[in-house]
């Protein structure tokens, strides 16, 4: 039977390249600005919640918008694009994906910015209901390691990276005995939004099923 978990943080994350610099961001955002501010209207969007970006590298150089009440965060520069959810939930993946494309669509429609490759990024914090975080990574340490010490294993950490994909298994650094889970997938730009949730949630299933735990949504 499956250990029921809670996730008390959920982040996710995807950081959009574009096809080539756009070099006139790094000086005049004003038309995107004004853009990205009228298309965040549904989600009353404040002129106090933004923020310009003048320090460090010039890619990194930039305007971030921040929606408090949806805790999401929107920064574009002259390289890349990041939209970030905190709190983030498979319940609101509609609404999620609504806020991306609409920001996507403003960048997109009134700069040249062309988008190319997206990197993804779910980050999990998740809450055992009854084992300890350890007896859920146990099965993973492998067993020469686990041959050097007689004494049980306190903590430990999974990291496996392929070409397109990366997942990272490990206490939390937050929760007192929390399970930390982040799985990252590239996508390129032929893949739409909703396929992309798509694979993601199959990636977020396959770990669960790996590591026998199931949420606990009552």
């Amino acid at each position: 039977m499956a250990e029921l978990v809670t996730i008390p943080i959920a982040v996710f994350e995807i950081v959009t390249d574009y096809e080539r610099p756009e070099l006139a961001l790094w000086v005049d955002r004003k038309v995107p600005v004004d853009a990205i501010f009228d298309a965040l209207k549904p989600w009353n969007p404040n002129v106090d919640d933004m923020e310009a970006r003048t320090t460090g590298k010039i890619s990194e150089h930039g305007v971030n918008f921040k929606l408090p009440n949806q805790r999401v965060s929107f920064f574009f520069g002259p390289t890349y694009c990041t939209f970030i959810q905190e709190a983030a939930s498979w319940q609101n993946a509609p609404e999620t994906l609504k806020m991306l494309t609409t920001l996507h669509a403003a960048l997109t429609a009134n700069t040249s910015v062309v988008l190319a490759a997206r990197r993804t990024s779910i980050a999990l914090h998740l809450q055992p209901r009854t084992l300890r975080f350890n007896e859920l990574l146990r099965p993973f340490l492998p067993v020469q390691i686990a041959a050097l010490e007689a004494g049980p294993m306190r903590t430990m950490a999974v990291i496996t990276k392929w070409d397109k994909r990366k997942i990272t298994l490990d206490g939390s650094g937050v929760l007192a005995n929390g399970l930390f889970v982040r799985f990252e997938r590239e996508f390129d730009n032929a893949i739409t939004y909703d396929q992309m949730a798509i694979q993601l949630k199959q990636d977020e299933d396959q770990l669960f099923q790996l590591l026998g735990v199931e949420e606990d949504l009552k």
